[in-house]
């Protein structure tokens, strides 16, 4: 038992799943480490991963304290473990996470848990479309994002673009799910927020 997650209100069974007994995280070569008063994510072209390989469900994460943060909230979503197997790709998606990820989960269900801001909805678009083999280019420009493939090019509004606004703007249906907490920006702030009352 880890006595930041302890406080943090992580239960032993999900340290236990985790398999933790210090909070380092290792992506290949590069770590991630938690502590008080810190969080370093890195940025990598390797994956953190959790969980079985075998298992139906696939949460991508952006670190694998957002997982555990993820897991300990929305325990009740996931009452069989060995189902669910979580994948962190670190501060930045890369394209050879996206393509491994595809690889060696084939066919399975995924849960894209990023932040509830502009990044976190970019890259639930960005890997939820190159889970999909789908290619897009966004671009930023003053408040606003562009989506573009070959055929057509779409305007959001920072405030409003999300996964589901993009699908319908394209016609498209990915059929993978996005999770966000309702009043924090990521599960980790929702958990630190909940237990430091």
């Amino acid at each position: 038992m880890i006595a930041a997650l302890d406080h943090l209100g992580v239960p032993p069974e999900m340290q236990a799943y985790f398999n933790l007994n210090e909070l380092v995280f290792h992506y290949g070569t590069d770590t991630e480490e938690f502590g008080n008063g810190f969080h370093k994510v890195p940025t990598t072209g390797n994956l953190w991963l959790a969980g079985p390989d075998v298992a139906s469900e696939v949460v991508i994460t952006n670190s694998a304290m957002e997982a555990i943060a993820f897991l300990t909230l929305q325990r009740p979503r996931y009452p069989k473990l060995d189902h669910v197997a979580f994948i962190a790709i670190g501060n930045q998606l890369q394209p050879g996470q996206v393509d491994w990820i595809s690889r060696h989960f084939p066919k399975r269900k995924f849960t894209l848990v990023f932040g509830n801001d502009l990044v976190g909805n970019m890259t639930d678009i960005k890997l939820a479309t190159g889970l999909k083999g789908m290619r897009f280019r966004l671009l930023h420009v003053r408040h606003q994002t562009m989506i573009m493939n070959i055929e057509k090019l779409e305007i959001f509004e920072d405030s409003k673009i999300t996964l589901s606004v993009f699908e319908r703007a394209f016609g498209l249906r990915t059929g993978i799910r996005t999770r966000k907490p309702i009043l924090h920006s990521s599960y980790l702030n929702q958990l630190q927020h909940d237990n430091n009352r």
